[in-house]
């Protein structure tokens, strides 16, 4: 009797950890933007973070969708791109208020449908956005229709899901480089998204996930210890453009 009771124990507690874990990945890979859109909202400035991180998580996150009607995966992950999508587009929304708001003088509108290479990803309304990231939804629906059975064709999509998301921090680290200083960027984040990152690799690996999936999961935690150096390096330049900000 007492063997039976235990495994039915085991049985509900490995539920619970498989639940709390699929939860974990879902929110978690949300958490980290919270403090960053806190900040943004505060100081009324969103110079120091990239919005080339929204565009790569979107990227990512859209061709991770479309890999999962090639190849299934854990159901969590799909739920957590589905998720971390409609994240992105609140922070762009966020950003592209505060800097309209910021214009001393009113610049000349800048839109997707200009075409304009120069202004890419630049553009001065949410819509545009939003048109650009349809546009890339519905090619790449329709060229994963075309080629579903093609398997080199889906193992690339997954390939370049992870590995584009795995490029997360780098617009990160050319933006604190450009700038020589972490102003701006929420320490919170980089902290939550290396802690998430460490977490996700690990998840990847125990849950046997596709290879491309834990290969580029540690790439993706190297990038944001090469952002917490970056805090360390311009630490000085940070504090001296805060308090120019606040105008100490």
């Amino acid at each position: 009797m007492d063997w039976i009771i235990s495994d039915e124990l085991g049985l509900t507690v490995g539920h619970l950890v498989g639940w709390g874990a699929a939860g974990a990945m879902i929110i978690g890979g949300v958490a980290p933007y919270i403090p960053q859109y806190r900040q943004i909202k505060r100081t009324q400035d969103a110079d120091g973070f990239s919005l080339y991180v929204c565009l790569t998580l979107l990227i990512a996150n859209t061709l991770r969708i479309l890999f999962w009607f090639g190849k299934r995966y854990e159901l969590p992950l799909l739920i957590q791109s589905i998720v971390m999508n409609i994240t992105m587009f609140v922070m762009i929304h966020l950003c592209v208020n505060v800097r309209k708001k910021n214009q001393i003088i009113r610049a000349r509108e800048r839109i997707f449908t200009d075409m304009d290479r120069k202004y890419f990803w630049a553009w001065t309304d949410f819509q545009s956005y939003l048109d650009c990231m349809l546009v890339f939804s519905v090619l790449g629906a329709a060229i994963t229709y075309l080629l579903i059975e093609f398997s080199p064709f889906v193992e690339l999509i997954g390939f370049l899901a992870v590995f584009t998301e795995a490029m997360l921090g780098a617009p990160q680290i050319a933006k604190n480089h450009q700038n020589k200083s972490t102003e701006g960027m929420s320490l919170s984040m980089v902290i939550m998204w290396t802690c998430g990152d460490v977490f996700k690799t690990a998840y990847f690996v125990i849950r046997e996930a596709p290879t491309q999936f834990w290969v580029c999961g540690g790439l993706q935690v190297s990038l944001d210890i090469i952002i917490l150096f970056q805090v360390w390096l311009y630490h000085d330049n940070t504090a001296a453009a805060r308090r120019l900000r606040r105008g100490d």
